[in-house]
């Protein structure tokens, strides 16, 4: 028994849609022509890597840190990949919103990083919800700006990996550990000099120096470059928003003791 040919669906991509998806094409198959037909040179993206990591303004933002399940992650961050990147030179990388869903509340995002020479790609398509986690639980994201704000930050960090991922370890590895001397010996300061900014800057945004030696868990006076280091990346995250100043500093809990001193009348 046969059957009748059902009906093909029509094409819904449009005439402007199919003309871009051609240029597009030719344009990737352009960039990597031009990348094969001038192969980087790895002696010059070494030393240029290594003079821009001993640059304190570049490794003073090289790391992140943030509070995960009762413990504080830290690693490189995505101002390091993007820098290292393009001093390695012959690569695309870049996030993508594929789609958003405001009946599910979430997007399919694309992080990818291309080496375009090597023709050798690292990509990851993820869900992003639309949620802020809150004091209060997890937050619904309605507005637009605040929904792109938390795509674009969730796909930093998806891009962040996908950049490592594709650059040889040994570069990563090596502008990590530069970045990581250049913030020990701090910008041309003492460590009793980087100390005292540090908590002039934390004080500024409400965190007191007793919070500072309780994190550290030692005081002010035996604060070493290590001390001062991880510090400046806690206040970077904070600043960049990767996490809050309450979660990197718990508020200060007054005892009953304090309490009653406080409230004590003075002895005639």
């Amino acid at each position: 028994m046969s059957f009748p040919a059902q009906p093909q669906p029509a094409s819904r991509i449009g005439q402007s849609t199919a003309i871009e998806m051609s240029r597009a094409e030719a344009e990737v198959k352009a960039a990597v022509f031009i990348a094969q037909q001038n192969p980087r040179n790895i002696e010059a993206a070494q030393a240029e890597m290594r003079f821009a990591c001993s640059q304190y303004a570049l490794a003073e933002k090289a790391f992140f840190s943030y509070p995960k399940a009762g413990e504080t992650i830290s690693g490189p961050s995505i101002h390091l990949a993007r820098e290292i990147a393009l001093i390695w030179g012959n690569v695309q990388h870049g996030t993508m919103e594929l789609s958003r869903d405001t009946v599910l509340g979430q997007s399919e995002i694309l992080a990818y990083a291309w080496d375009l020479q090597r023709n050798s790609r690292s990509s990851q398509i993820f869900i992003a919800p639309h949620v802020r986690d809150t004091k209060k639980g997890k937050k619904d994201l309605t507005d637009l700006r605040d929904v792109y704000e938390n795509n674009a930050n969730l796909g930093a960090r998806r891009l962040r990996e996908a950049i490592f991922a594709m650059l040889p370890a040994w570069y990563v590895a090596e502008a990590i550990q530069i970045c990581e001397d250049t913030l020990k010996r701090g910008n041309g300061q003492t460590v009793e000099q980087r100390a005292a900014e540090a908590v002039t800057n934390y004080g500024r945004v409400g965190v007191t120096q007793r919070q500072l030696e309780t994190k550290l868990g030692r005081p002010l006076a035996a604060w070493d470059e290590s001390d001062v280091t991880k510090l400046q990346i806690i206040f970077q995250s904070v600043a960049k928003g990767e996490m809050t100043r309450d979660e990197a500093f718990p508020p200060e809990r007054i005892t009953a003791a304090e309490i009653r001193g406080q409230h004590k009348q003075p002895t005639e």
